[in-house]
């Protein structure tokens, strides 16, 4: 009998001990906590700076953080580069809703991401919309193009969408070749806007298998879409390898409208190709190609996917100051609002000082804009009130003298980076690495009398110097700074393909700034039009090489091409 009751009682045991090992398992991965503590936030509690919401736990007032709080990224293996120097790089990553990115002010844009795109998108590639032959406007959905840097249309503040929109044609290939033509959707007079090879045809392309009057474009105000349709031509209109004339070929029969985008090309016969360039009103105002891609893929840690954090911005002309503009990068860690409040607060700033007459006169006569900067990072700073989240911010202030002279000042904290390239093709470094192992950080600290320890690489887990917000942090080490480096202002040379590239370091960890003004120089040798070689178009190329590899952050790019703008004007054909 004692022996069965000691059977008995080790059985039990048993499957006391199996109950408790599978309510473990459930605890581990299901962790039902959640449903039972999540509460309302008092009203004490909202002053306080919420934490990006991948981080777990709340944070602790120590020097101790979840290692999730530096979203810096901890790659130091181009420390050779451009950041001591090393290389470069707004907003939200795939084409961006070009543009970039989610915010607009008057005639500025700020763009960035939140959401996580889905691996297979190629960034910088633009998604063509199955077409069908034959099929009708009706019964298309409107297109979305290159998801790497365009942001998703729910991303995008209503505001965004600009009625007025501009048309731009490039022929690149056939007899007609270079031949450009450009209307505004508002101009009733020059439309519905007809290709052909002889008069009346607006758009005149010499080549025999091009039909008297063969297409035409014209503007949807339902939809607020251009529509090509074809016009009974003999020999048929291809856009992007899909015919789109009427299915019986001999009958001279016009075809069905079909919505296009920027990036297609239509076919006229057989050699007569034609690039697609469609732009805003507020991009047609700047007076240089402006291009932004961004992708929010970051580090995947412990299988969770880190939201994005970059933010990309730019405003031209800043509100109230027509000969300025302001063109930026700010990458956030511990969260994306310090990013959003700096992206935002730093135009209004500098619009701000730049309002009196007598600051934004010196700067004109001076060429110096070094007090501007430096006071807007003070003020931006001393507003800011996050206490757990901070972000790098580098911005390049552009402005003309009105005499088509334009110059460019930049000032940054953090890693974020900007290039220029010179008139004899040189990169000129426009900001200063803030990383705690750069070479300027490690001379400031001993200069203020507290030098980095030996193999001290990290202030408080942080690996960035420099930044704005964080308040906490610079409470507790007196190390951090959010004093801004500005560059000296640089003479704009748009006789010589000058152009910037602003980055978040999700770019310059992967490519260093010789290899990013190669790539640059490769893509433009390689389009055969200068719409292909729109500064988005580059954009996006300079993502999609990051990704390729492999970079393993957030990624933001701003690129600005101050030779473009002469030859993608949106204004009206005369």
């Amino acid at each position: 009998m004692s022996m069965a009751m000691v059977d008995n009682i080790v059985g039990l045991l048993l499957l006391l001990m199996l109950l408790l090992i599978l309510i473990l398992v459930f605890l581990i991965t299901c962790k039902p906590w959640r449903f039972f503590f999540s509460r309302s936030r008092t009203a004490a509690e909202l002053e306080r700076p919420l934490v990006s919401d991948v981080v777990d736990q709340t944070p602790n007032p120590s020097t101790e953080f979840p290692r999730d709080y530096d979203l810096e990224g901890a790659c130091y293996q181009n420390e050779g580069h451009f950041r001591s120097p090393r290389t470069h790089g707004l907003v939200h990553k795939s084409r961006v809703a070009a543009t970039a990115p989610n915010l607009v002010q008057g005639d500025s844009l700020a763009v960035d991401v939140i959401s996580d795109y889905s691996e297979d998108v190629l960034i910088g590639q633009t998604l063509k919309r199955p077409t069908l032959k034959h099929q009708s406007v009706a019964e298309k959905s409107p297109a979305k193009e290159n998801l790497g840097h365009e942001v998703c249309p729910e991303y995008v503040s209503k505001d965004v969408v600009d009625q007025i929109s501009c048309l731009i044609l490039e022929a690149i290939s056939g007899p007609s070749r270079g031949l450009r033509y450009s209307v505004l959707s508002t101009n009733s007079k020059k439309l519905p806007l007809t290709l052909g090879r002889i008069p009346p045809s607006d758009v005149l392309i010499k080549d025999s298998e091009v039909s008297g009057k063969h297409a035409m474009i014209n503007w949807n105000l339902n939809n607020s879409r251009w529509e090509l349709r074809d016009m009974g031509s003999l020999n048929g209109t291809i856009l992007n390898s899909e015919p789109i004339n009427h299915p019986d070929t001999g009958s001279r029969h016009w075809g069905e409208p079909v919505v296009i985008v920027s990036g297609d090309v239509i076919t006229l016969g057989t050699a007569s190709k034609i690039y697609v360039h469609i732009k805003s009103q507020r991009e047609c105002e700047i007076p240089f190609g402006v291009g932004v891609a961004a992708d929010p893929m970051a580090l995947r840690r412990g299988g969770r996917k880190f939201p994005m954090e970059d933010v990309c911005f730019y405003h031209w002309p800043l509100p109230g100051i027509n000969q300025f503009g302001l063109f930026g990068v700010c990458d956030g860690h511990g969260g994306a609002e310090a990013a959003k409040f700096a992206s935002k607060v730093l135009p209004e700033t500098i619009a701000t000082i730049l309002s009196d007459t007598q600051k934004r006169e010196e700067v004109l006569s001076l060429c110096d804009a070094s007090n501007i900067l430096r006071d807007a990072f003070f003020q931006t700073e001393t507003s800011m009130n996050y206490y757990y989240e901070g972000c790098t911010a580098t911005v390049l202030l552009v402005w003309t003298d009105g005499a088509e002279n334009f110059f460019a000042q930049c000032a940054n904290v953090g890693d974020s980076a900007c290039v220029m390239n010179s008139a004899n093709g040189k990169p000129i470094k426009m900001t200063e690495d803030h990383r705690v192992v750069s070479h300027t950080e490690r001379l400031r600290m001993e200069e203020r009398g507290e030098p980095l320890r030996d193999g001290e690489t990290r202030l408080c887990g942080l690996n960035l110097a420099r930044m704005l917000g964080d308040k906490f942090l610079k409470e507790q080490d007196a190390r951090f700074s959010s004093e801004p480096f500005i560059s000296q202002a640089v003479h704009i040379d748009r006789a010589n393909g000058t152009y910037a590239l602003l980055a978040s370091d999700g770019l310059w960890d992967v490519i260093s700034t010789k290899k990013a003004f190669q790539l640059v120089l490769q893509f433009r040798e390689r389009c055969s039009s200068v719409l292909e070689s729109s500064a988005e178009k580059v954009a996006n190329f300079l993502l999609s090489e990051a990704r390729t590899m492999r970079t393993k952050d957030n990624t933001s790019v701003l690129f600005l091409d101050f030779d473009n703008w002469s030859r993608t004007s949106c204004k009206d054909e005369p």
